[in-house]
C-alpha cells in the first residue's frame, strides 16, 4: 500500500507494527511539532508557497514519524513530500527460501521504498538467478537458467516469459545497456512475478527437491546428509 496523506496524517507501513498504521500529526493535547520552511518552490509539476516538517506518531505503537508537507498556507490542504520511517511493504516468502535469498529480496524491497527502481529491479534480478541455481540450474546465463526450469516444468510456461521479459530483460537492461527511467510499475512486475517464482520453487519444497532430483539437478543425499553414489 502506497504512502498516504489525509486530513494532516499520514498512513504508512509501520517497521514496529508491520502493519500499515495512521501516523497522526497530534494527540489531544495538541500537534506534537512543525518545523516552517517559507520559500517558493516547484514540487510534484506545481509551485507551493513553503514546507513543513510535521513530528508525527504511530497510532498502534507509537514510534515516532516525520512528514514532509508542502503547501500555501494551511498544512492539511499540503501535498506529501518526504516521509520517515520508510514505508516498506514485503512480500510473502516461503519459509524455505534461504536466508540469502530472502535478505536481497527485502534490500531490493528497501531500495524501491526509497524510490531507486532500478537498484530494486537488478537486485530482484539477482533473487531470481540465486533461487534458480539454488535449484540446481547452474549452467548459463540467466535465460538459460529460465528456460531450463520451464523445460522440466519446474514453472510454467507463463511464468518463463514473466521471467524472462519483466526480471531478466529488466535487470539486464539496467546493467548492461545506457541509462534508462525504471518506474514503480515496472519494479512492481519485477518485484510481482520474482515472488510468484520463489513460491513455486519453494512453497512445497520436499516435493520439487524429489523433482530436481529425479531430473538430476540436484544430488541425492543419503540419510547422514552426504550425496549418494547413483
Amino acid at each position: 500500500m502506497p504512502t498516504a496523506y489525509r486530513n494532516g496524517n499520514v498512513s504508512a507501513m509501520c517497521p514496529d507494527c508491520r502493519a500499515v498504521a495512521v501516523f497522526d500529526h497530534r494527540s489531544f493535547q495538541g500537534e506534537y511539532g512543525t518545523v516552517l520552511v517559507d520559500r517558493p518552490h516547484f514540487f510534484s509539476g506545481r509551485s507551493y508557497s513553503r514546507y513543513v516538517y510535521v513530528l508525527m506518531r504511530c497510532g498502534g505503537c507509537g514510534r515516532g514519524g516525520l512528514a514532509q508537507v508542502h503547501d500555501d498556507g494551511r498544512q492539511v490542504d499540503g501535498t506529501l513530500g518526504e516521509f520517515f520511517p520508510v514505508s516498506v511493504e514485503h512480500a510473502r516468502l516461503p519459509d524455505a527460501v534461504p536466508a540469502g535469498v530472502v535478505n536481497e529480496s527485502r534490500e531490493s524491497e528497501l531500495c524501491a521504498a526509497h524510490g531507486a527502481y532500478r537498484a530494486a529491479s537488478a537486485l530482484m534480478r539477482s533473487v531470481l538467478e540465486k533461487a534458480l541455481k539454488d535449484s540446481g540450474y547452474v549452467s548459463g546465463q540467466l535465460y538459460h537458467k529460465i528456460e531450463a526450469a520451464a523445460k522440466d516444468a519446474i514453472i510454467t510456461d507463463s511464468r518463463r516469459q514473466r521471467a524472462q521479459d519483466e526480471i531478466k530483460s529488466l535487470g539486464n537492461d539496467i546493467l548492461h545497456d545506457e541509462w534508462m527511467t525504471v518506474t514503480e510499475q515496472d519494479f512492481e512486475l519485477s518485484h510481482r512475478y520474482a515472488q510468484r517464482i520463489l513460491e513455486d520453487l519453494y512453497d512445497d519444497r520436499p516435493r520439487i527437491v524429489a523433482r530436481l532430483q529425479a531430473l538430476g539437478r540436484l544430488a541425492v543425499t543419503t540419510p547422514g546428509g552426504s550425496p549418494s553414489a547413483s
